[in-house]
This record gives C-alpha cells, structure tokens and sequence, in this order.
C-alpha cells in the first residue's frame, strides 16, 4: 500500500484523549495500516506517553521510513508487551478509492441521520480524513464520532 505524505494531525473528535494518548489516534492508525501491524488498545496502553507522541510524530512516507516504522512498532510491542506484533493479514484501503463512497460509510452516516458523502466531497477530502470516516464506519466502532468528524470535516452543519 503506498503511503501518502501526511502530517501529524489529531482531530477535534478525538480532543477527549489527544492529550493523554489514551486511545490510538487516527495518524497512528493509518501509519499501523500502512506497515501492516495490528496494534490492540491494552498494547498502546502499555506504551509510554513518549512513546505514542513519537509514533504519532514519526515520519511514514516513503519505504524506508515505512519499514523504520514498522521496526520501531515491533520493538515497542516486544519490549512493552513481551510478545510479537500482530500482522495485519489483510487491508482493505477502501480510503484511496477515489471512483466511489465506501458504502459503509454512508450506510453510518444514515444509521446516525446524516446525510451521505457525495463522490465530489469524497473526493475534496485528505486522505487522513477518508481513511477516519472509513475507520469510524467499521463493525468493533460505536460510530459516536462519526457525526462528529463529519461536522469537523465540513460534510453537515
């Protein structure tokens, strides 16, 4: 999966834990994605504060800054967690579609009476934002965030 450059973004949806770190945030997801890792909540948790500002600030653009991440991940999850990292068997980028709106987004978005993505928003989107409207639509998420980073990105009032 290529990487677009991104910068080290948190979103005001995730403003209840930003500061601590307490949850993955959306950048450290999308690079987890991209070095096809599976970090699980009580891994992070295991980290220290340093430890995600780092992950979250580390570049992961091109392919050796991919596989450093990737290096840096697993060593964080052997020493922290005294296992081996989970890999991500399959990935479903359905962010980098450009020809259409996922349909589970806009079956959440509906589930939360919004309004659907239109193709040209989808498209005027970043694709850090896609890649949360993506995540946020996904069975294991309440989806109580997605109204909110649909207003955050400008798709409601």
């Amino acid at each position: 999966m290529k990487t677009a450059a991104i910068e080290t973004t948190f979103f005001a949806f995730e403003s209840d834990f930003a500061v601590s770190l307490r949850c993955i945030p959306m950048v450290v997801r999308y690079k987890l994605d991209a070095v096809r890792i599976k970090l699980k909540l009580p891994e992070w948790a295991r980290f220290s504060l340093a430890e995600k500002q780092e992950l979250a600030n580390r570049p992961c653009h091109t392919p050796n800054q991919i596989e450093e991440y990737r290096q840096a991940v697993v060593r964080l999850i052997a020493e922290r967690c005294r296992h081996g990292a989970t890999e991500l068997t399959s990935l479903n980028p359905s962010w980098d579609n450009l020809s259409e709106v996922p349909a589970e987004v806009n079956e959440k978005a509906a589930e939360w009476e919004c309004p659907p993505v239109s193709l040209s928003q989808w498209i005027d989107l970043p694709v850090l934002q896609r890649f949360a409207l993506v995540k946020l639509s996904r069975s294991g998420h309440g989806g109580e965030n997605l109204p909110r980073a649909m207003r955050e990105f400008g798709l409601v009032d």
